[in-house]
């Protein structure tokens, strides 16, 4: 879950640039925790790999047994390109991301990619029942956070105490956390 590269903390690559970075470019940001779901994207490349296979394998069958159906060559890499096609599908299972750093933080799920201020954060939650955490905003608004997930235990047990402890660093102990919330 906790980037073994991203322990450390993370600087702008670009030294020397003056000025503040832009809030519309979190990328140049520094980082002091990168989380990801290691099972689950594990599982993903697993089932991505499956599915290439079974596809690719499908479709080089197709013409050994006379079924009353003239399959062509391309009849053949079309069914191989179904199977890539859904592997690439299930490899987005493998993008989800939680980096945290004195701006904010970023949330990368699957489709969306946001950026949070600290000022919104009230907390971090792993509510009861469910598979993965998910950050707290005001107006009991909240952001999923697919990159810590139940299935990782111990990593992600580690990754919801950093981020509790650099949002007392960097929020100055604002929101439920630091009055005492539970989760």
């Amino acid at each position: 879950m906790v980037d073994d590269a991203a322990q450390s903390v993370g600087r702008d690559t670009q030294a020397g640039r003056a000025g503040p970075v832009a809030v519309d470019d979190p990328d140049r940001f520094q980082w002091d925790l990168v989380a990801r779901s290691r099972r689950s994207s594990l599982y993903a490349i697993g089932v991505a790999i499956f599915l290439v296979v079974v596809f690719t394998v499908l479709g080089s069958l197709l013409r050994i047994a006379d079924t009353g159906v003239h399959f062509r060559i391309w009849d053949q890499i079309s069914i191989a390109l179904i199977g890539v096609l859904m592997g690439c599908g299930v490899l987005l299972f493998t993008r989800p991301r939680l980096r945290v750093g004195p701006q904010g933080i970023s949330v990368r799920n699957l489709f969306s990619d946001k950026f949070i201020q600290w000022d919104l954060v009230q907390r971090i939650t792993f509510p009861e029942g469910a598979s993965w955490a998910r950050i707290d905003l005001p107006d009991d608004e909240y952001v999923p956070v697919l990159a810590v997930q139940i299935n990782d235990r111990g990593r992600s047990v580690e990754a919801v105490k950093r981020f509790r402890a650099l949002q007392r660093l960097y929020a100055g102990g604002q929101g439920r956390e630091a009055a005492g919330g539970q989760d």
